[in-house]
């Protein structure tokens, strides 16, 4: 969250002043989401990690409703041609996906962990269609804004945790084959996730509207070279490249910072997960086991599917850079994120 806040503040100086009057506009703001986020990390690591499997029915109806409540007029927010945000006061906004993303490892640990009621017919058919009810119907919310980037963390969060508890090598192959009719029809009959993914494979056949994030974000790469341009003399943010403090952060940190900063910051991201399966491994709960590995996959994924637009190696998706990127409602629930694994690992020292 240091070099994030850096980051924010030389990202975003020249737009800032340009369009707010005030350079420090996106950093204060960023400040204030670094001190509710580090609350919010504390909270959460006092909090049982059992409680939200205790929890989970009435955290499962509040994100429902948070999500539902985006299409009631005046309340959901849209920018960017996507409703995902929830006005609040003094110009803030929340983004209940952001929330669906912390509450995915929480949905597929509790139903991993739980026991089936009965081994008859009907006590299996009640356990699954729970299971695909309480999956289905926030994909449906998200993908209806839409957000197809969280929705596809919260179903690879979910694969990770099927993959730690034994599923086998057959079934994960039959789920890939299951989901290309679904690829189909939400990604390549979209005409504008069609364009993104056509960019992807040759950005220079439409340099000045699909393929303009893409070049511009690998010239800014490119130009640090090994060490960098120095902090704050990149020229991408100069207007040249769009999201320049939120999604595309991680390219002016390439071009300030150079190949050097960036394997120092990936090498921090790399450490984080390796602790985060070490606490899930020592953790003697089932549900803490996946609990672990559900938390710790969401921030390496978000980490690693980032990292892959930003360097051309992944179709353009809206998805931040963990702690690195500007933006509350995402900084907050990661913070939550390594509150509960901060609960998962005190607990298994406790025991």
């Amino acid at each position: 969250m240091g070099v994030g806040l850096v980051m924010v503040y030389s990202a975003s100086f020249i737009y800032a002043s340009e369009t707010f009057g005030d350079g420090l506009h996106f950093f204060k703001r960023q400040l204030i989401f670094v001190g509710l986020g580090l609350a919010a990390m504390w909270l959460a690591s006092l909090i049982p990690f059992i409680l939200w499997r205790r929890l989970f029915w009435p955290l499962f109806v509040l994100l429902v409703v948070l999500l539902g409540s985006l299409f009631i007029p005046g309340i959901g927010h849209r920018a960017g041609g996507a409703l995902r945000w929830i006005k609040l006061p003094f110009g803030f906004h929340l983004e209940p996906s952001e929330l669906a993303k912390i509450f995915s490892p929480v949905l597929f640990a509790y139903w991993l962990s739980r026991e089936r009621r009965g081994s008859d017919q009907q006590g299996q058919i009640y356990y699954y269609l729970g299971l695909a009810l309480t999956i289905l119907l926030p994909c449906f919310l998200m993908l209806k804004q839409p957000d197809f980037g969280s929705t596809v963390i919260f179903m690879l969060v979910g694969a990770a945790i099927l993959f730690s508890f034994g599923l086998r090598w057959r079934y994960i192959l039959g789920l890939v084959l299951a989901a290309l009719p679904t690829f189909y029809f939400l990604v390549w009959k979209i005409d504008y996730r069609r364009a993104r993914i056509e960019s992807f494979i040759n950005p220079w056949a439409d340099p000045e509207k699909s393929g303009f994030q893409v070049i511009q974000s690998l010239l800014s790469v490119h130009s640090g070279g090994v060490t960098g341009t120095g902090l704050g003399k990149g020229q991408g943010k100069l207007f040249f490249l769009p999201e320049a403090h939120t999604d595309f952060i991680l390219a002016i940190l390439g071009e300030e910072a150079g190949w050097i900063g960036l394997l120092l910051v990936m090498g921090l991201y790399g450490w984080l997960v390796f602790r985060g399966f070490q606490v899930s491994v020592r953790c003697k709960s089932a549900f803490g086991k996946g609990l672990a590995v559900g938390l710790t996959s969401l921030i390496g994924f978000q980490a690693i599917i980032n990292a892959g637009v930003v360097l051309g190696l992944l179709p353009t998706k809206g998805l931040t850079m963990p702690f690195l990127s500007y933006g509350g409602s995402s900084l907050v629930s990661m913070c939550i994120a390594c509150g509960i694994l901060l609960s998962i690992h005190r607990r298994h020292q406790m025991d």
